[in-house]
């Protein structure tokens, strides 16, 4: 089994930025991609970044290109996401995802931490 704890979200004015972080642990696992996904209230959960270890290609949504950026350090097995000029939309809970393969989806899930911008 694999546990993902997120950390690093928080209350934030329109504007500002925040870091959140993730780590995995546990049994072994090939963290091939690492991905934030985000569900704001009374919306479905949507993809907001990705990063593939074997390429470092990251990929981002539409909605935060330009102001967010992912990026891990492998050695600790850790995926971040920088989210800056944060705006009221951004709110959300921020769960991050692992996944072996590129394309086959994720098999872990984190429990999510709270992001909320004040306009």
């Amino acid at each position: 089994q694999v546990q993902l704890v997120e950390s690093g979200g928080g209350l934030v004015q329109a504007g500002g930025s925040l870091r959140l972080s993730c780590a995995a642990s546990g049994r072994s696992f090939v963290t091939e991609v690492m991905a934030w996904f985000r569900q704001a209230p009374g919306k479905e959960r949507e993809f907001v970044a990705s990063n593939r270890w074997s390429d470092g290609k990251s990929i981002y949504a539409d909605s935060v290109k330009g102001r967010f950026t992912i990026f891990r350090d492998s050695a600790k097995n850790t995926v971040y996401l920088q989210m800056n000029s944060l705006n009221a939309e951004d709110t959300a809970a921020y769960t991050c995802a692992v996944g072996s393969q590129i394309g086959r989806g994720y098999d872990y899930w984190g429990q999510g931490t709270q992001v909320t911008v004040s306009s």
